[in-house]
């Protein structure tokens, strides 16, 4: 079993469980250590994949705007420009995408101070209503110690489970096999180089029987000794009589171990909606250039889970502090788009049937109160 996909365990005791009610446990698909360590810490591919999302992500700047007269609200855009003591709003969002990627959610408190924190997600357990059908409150669980948290304090932002009413689902969970696959290659190739490069084998010897336990344990010792190892690359083996050296193992080439990366690689990027290109695999020709494969990226996948969190904050700030805001990203300012967001500003200043409020509007920006703000362009 390898060991990403052995953490994906209907055992109790190979899972965080979370609280519907008293005597009736829900446990969770899989582990997030699990997935934190084989997946993200020891896959490069994870890494740069998880980290191109989540700090494109992070560089869009906010502003928060009052719905009602579409006027920025200072005192929440505030909020976000320095979210926490230790934190700054890029590497806020960042954390927040991170644990989204990684566990498939992501919790951020408000305390009384209105400070965000993102909270760790294996910590957090949901508690759900008596009828089951929402969460009523929080518990956030560190060092032994548990914490009851208010639902109106919580904002649980999560991707779609099938499989699971309470917690979503990871990429990282669908890409464990070729994660798997990956990880088991790079360590077979590197246990290769550690022995020289040179496959695994056997000392075979006409006759052992005048030969005790202690003499082939001490012959054992000679050969690894002498000839395995980086320090002994390239040393010629030499034996005496009546002893012969047999390969019992593949080289990567004779695996085409090379061809098998890049097709799990390729996997992984999938599973994330990352152009291999962006992340180096070699051989992808599905773009005519790298600037195209990155508006894509953008278009495709930085943007949808952007807009995403975006509809999720903006609910969420309207209940907490009883007003209705809305969380606005400065896509102007995201230069991969810089191109389209031209053609799209050309097309709406030519467009002589909207009136100037209209494509203000449609640009989000605030109407202007005068009689020839509402007039058509001419």
């Amino acid at each position: 079993m390898l060991n990403l996909l052995k953490h994906f365990s209907t055992k109790k005791e190979d899972a965080f469980f979370s609280y519907q009610g008293i005597g009736s446990p829900r446990w969770t698909p899989c582990r997030y250590d699990a997935l934190s360590e084989e997946g993200f810490q020891k896959n490069v591919f994870v890494y740069r994949a998880v980290n191109l999302i989540s700090k494109g992500i992070a560089s869009i700047s906010i502003v928060i705007k009052n719905c009602d007269d579409r006027t920025e609200n200072e005192l929440i855009t505030n909020i976000f420009k320095r979210p926490n003591r230790s934190q700054t709003r890029s590497s806020f969002f960042e954390n927040l995408v991170n644990y989204l990627l990684i566990s498939g959610n992501a919790f951020v408190h408000c305390n009384d101070e209105n400070e965000l924190q993102c909270l760790r997600t294996d910590r957090v357990q949901i508690v759900p209503n008596k009828t089951k059908t929402a969460a009523e409150s929080y518990v956030y669980c560190v060092d032994l110690s548990k914490f009851m948290l208010k639902k109106t304090d919580v904002l649980h932002l999560k991707f779609f489970n099938p499989l699971n009413d309470w917690y979503g689902f990871s990429p990282l969970q669908a890409a464990a096999r070729s994660i798997d696959q990956h990880n088991e290659m790079s360590k077979h190739n590197l246990s290769i180089l550690q022995n020289g490069g040179r496959p695994s084998g056997c000392l075979m010897v006409k006759s052992l029987e005048n030969m005790t336990d202690e003499q082939r344990q001490q012959l054992r010792s000679d050969v690894q000794e002498a000839y395995a190892g980086t320090a002994n690359s390239g040393k010629i083996m030499v034996l005496e009589g009546g002893f012969e050296w047999k390969e019992m193992g593949f080289s990567p080439k004779d695996l085409d171990f090379d061809s098998g990366k890049n097709t799990t690689a390729r996997e992984i990027a999938q599973a994330f909606g990352v152009p291999p290109v962006l992340l180096g695999i070699r051989g992808d020709s599905a773009f005519t250039s790298y600037k195209e494969a990155r508006f894509h990226f953008w278009e495709d996948t930085i943007l949808p889970i952007a807009e995403s969190i975006r509809l999720e904050f903006s609910n969420w700030l309207s209940t907490r502090f009883n007003r209705p805001v809305e969380m606005i990203f400065d896509l102007d300012s995201i230069h991969a788009l810089v191109s389209q967001r031209e053609k799209l500003w050309h097309k709406i200043s030519n467009a002589d049937f909207l009136t100037v409020n209209e494509k203000r509007e449609i640009l989000g920006y605030p109407p202007i109160e005068s009689t020839a703000g509402n007039s058509s362009a001419p």
